[in-house]
């Protein structure tokens, strides 16, 4: 069968005609170790394993197609699908038992999600969610349109349909939205051998990854956690609450950045989530933590360069929509420091070096406030950085902005020297340099700290004041100066 489409942002990697073209000389060759061949050395999948599975589709070969599947991880088949053109993802997937499909789901990049969660049934998509810890189902139940969430929650099992409406009442990106709400509590009176036999009894009702068992009190509350490495190194007639120990415990209506740092900072594998009277609801577990910080951290990185797009099949219009606005008020500033030139345009027509020079002066205080800005950045996110310590780190800032352009100065200042054997331009460009330098590495500390200060996210909008700011007192300063000097 053949499957084109035009759709540049869904399209496979390589052509159709390539991939039949690679699986025709691989085919030959079936009782190769398919998991050698599916990734290479960066683990990501080869071009030549893309094309055996386009193969498999186009010969509509369904046993083929399983045997494929299986030998790749849940996360592999993921990023198959992002390989794949819309048609030939719902060939593979008419192969992915539920089961399978319910971790390959919870994998998939936002971009794509929406495509595949389309394409699969709502009675097969609800019982692939039941698979799933409630954290995860709600998470796909939400990329859902409304009658198609309407459709799969009416297919599905009471119990696991209100776990999941309760977990999308929570407000996004929050712990409530975060945290699974299966867990293992056990009350004060409990021994270790009953809490073990509880574990054993009621497996199949348990959460499929868990590290502590919660010990509540009458009322549901968390007085303490036992560690399962800890329970099963004691005596089963030990009282829980003998071994038990403290929890911290996290609000449901808490921002999962502050989750992530509270996990960091205490180096937690797991923690309860209670409700405002304290009432245990769920938890939070390490691996939904190293999510968070990833999404975090790769917001943090494209908001620094004014995007927000990163995924590879992210839409031309969307990309537009993302950057043209920043790039907008970019053009005003540029023409701010522009305007700079302007007003020293009598100078350069008599000293015409000047206009050589000046780009010089402006683009290395740009560098050196990129630098300062990255660590303020990064110090913020990471709570590295706060009024307690804010002085200290401009000071810093300050100095080294300092030594570097008396640095620079000494070295380029010689080097205009000796090209222009002007000894008055070569001390006008080393003085602009000290001072572009130093106001830039202010302005990279300083910037993102306002926006902080401001409650606005500092790594959005400071590279553009930084940048302002660098231009406007690069171009003035050695215009100036070169003014004052040689004129």
């Amino acid at each position: 069968m053949s499957r084109e489409t035009d759709d540049p942002k869904t399209r496979s990697t390589l052509t159709d005609e390539q991939n039949r073209t690679l699986a025709a000389a691989l085919v030959e060759d079936e009782d190769e170790d398919l998991e050698d061949l599916a990734l290479g050395e960066d683990y990501a999948l080869t071009p030549e394993f893309v094309a055996m599975v386009v193969d498999a589709a186009d010969r509509a070969d369904a046993e083929r197609l399983r045997e494929l599947l299986d030998a790749l991880h849940p996360a592999d088949v993921a990023d198959l699908m992002g390989f794949l053109s819309p048609d030939y993802r719902e060939a593979v997937l008419a192969h992915v038992d539920p089961e399978a499909l319910a971790e390959i789901i919870s994998e998939l990049d936002t971009e794509i999600r929406e495509d595949v969660l389309n394409a699969v049934a709502p009675a097969t998509l609800a019982k692939a969610l039941e698979e799933l810890d409630s954290d995860d189902a709600a998470d796909v139940v939400d990329d859902l349109e409304a009658d198609k969430r309407a459709q799969v929650l009416a297919a599905m099992p009471e119990v696991e349909r209100v776990a999941i409406e309760t977990s999308l009442a929570y407000e996004d990106e929050t712990a409530g939205r975060l945290m699974q709400r299966e867990v293992v509590a056990a009350p004060q009176f409990w021994t270790v051998g009953q809490a073990i036999d509880h574990v054993r009894k009621d497996g199949d009702e348990l959460p499929e990854l868990f590290f502590d068992i919660y010990v509540v009190d009458p009322s549901f509350k968390p007085v303490g956690a036992v560690p399962l490495s800890l329970l099963l190194r004691t005596k089963r007639d030990v009282p829980l609450a003998q071994i038990m120990e403290p929890v911290t415990e996290i609000t449901v209506d808490l921002d999962q950045e502050e989750v992530a740092y509270i996990f960091d900072k205490y180096h937690l594998i797991s923690a309860p989530v209670v409700e405002p009277g304290g009432r245990l609801v769920g938890q939070i577990t390490v691996d939904d933590i190293v999510g968070v910080i990833h999404e975090e951290s790769e917001e943090d990185i494209l908001a620094l360069a004014g995007v927000s797009d990163a995924g590879r099949n992210a839409a031309v219009i969307d990309m537009i929509r993302s950057r043209l606005p920043w790039l907008l008020i970019n053009t005003l500033t540029a023409a701010l420091a522009v305007s700079v030139i302007k007003a020293f345009e009598d100078e350069i027509e008599k000293v015409v070096t000047l206009a050589v020079l000046m780009p010089i002066v402006a683009s290395l205080g740009g560098n050196a406030g990129t630098q300062s800005l990255a660590v303020a950045v990064r110090a913020l996110a990471s709570r590295e950085l706060s009024a307690v310590n804010a002085l200290r780190t401009i000071g810093r800032e300050m100095w080294v902005g300092l030594m570097n352009g008396t640095a620079l100065a000494l070295i380029t200042g010689l080097a205009v020297y000796l090209l222009f054997m002007d000894l008055r331009l070569a001390i006008a460009f080393g003085i602009a340099l000290i001072i572009n330098l130093f106001v830039a590495a202010l302005a990279g500390v300083l910037a993102p700290l306002m926006l902080d200060r401001m409650g606005r996210d500092p790594a959005v909008s400071s590279s553009v004041f930084v940048t302002f700011v660098t231009d406007f007192t690069g171009f003035f300063a050695f215009l100036g100066l070169a003014a004052l000097i040689l004129l």
